[in-house]
């Protein structure tokens, strides 16, 4: 079963990218790597004569490799354009599910730079559950505190210069 699912995943990754790698993965399917668009695609065996499990996924930061977004069994008699038909189709869910969700951008923002990240670092994943920031305005309680400080700093002032003798 090994031998079939290298030659139709060699098969495969010929159609499908100009770049790519095949390997054997430890449960005895093999993938295909497409590093340059961050695209993976395994084969493996499903215990049917002639099927085998069609997974798709992405690529992380770092070379790793995501969990599969999509499945599909496919039937291994069907001809190589079937197959990259089927995969192209996988990996198009795949490239949906990974795009990011529109949020407002900051940059253009007048009176606000734009933060920058230290080099060299990579940038932080996104946390799930929290919302878009929102902009910081000042409290009422905010208010409050300054104009008590305001006028505590007002009351020695003129303690200080509207007593003056002069």
């Amino acid at each position: 079963m090994y031998a079939q699912l290298r030659e139709t995943a060699d098969e495969l990754a010929g159609v499908l990218w100009r770049e790519h790698t095949v390997y054997r993965e430890r449960g005895g399917g093999v993938v295909i790597r497409g590093e340059h668009v961050r695209r993976w695609i395994s084969l493996a065996p499903t215990g049917g004569k002639d099927r085998a499990l069609l997974r798709a996924g992405r690529i992380l930061d770092g070379g790793t490799t995501a969990p599969a977004r999509t499945e599909v069994v496919v039937d291994l008699t069907a001809g190589t354009a079937e197959l990259a038909a089927v995969c192209r189709r996988l990996l198009a869910d795949v490239a949906a599910a990974a795009e990011p969700v529109a949020q407002p951008s900051r940059a253009g923002r007048p009176g606000r730079p734009e933060k920058r990240g230290r080099p060299g670092r990579a940038a932080r994943a996104a946390r799930p559950g929290r919302g878009p920031r929102k902009e910081r305005h000042t409290s009422a309680g905010s208010w409050v505190v300054l104009l008590c400080v305001a006028g505590v700093v007002g009351v020695w002032l003129y303690s200080v210069f509207g007593s003056s003798p002069y």
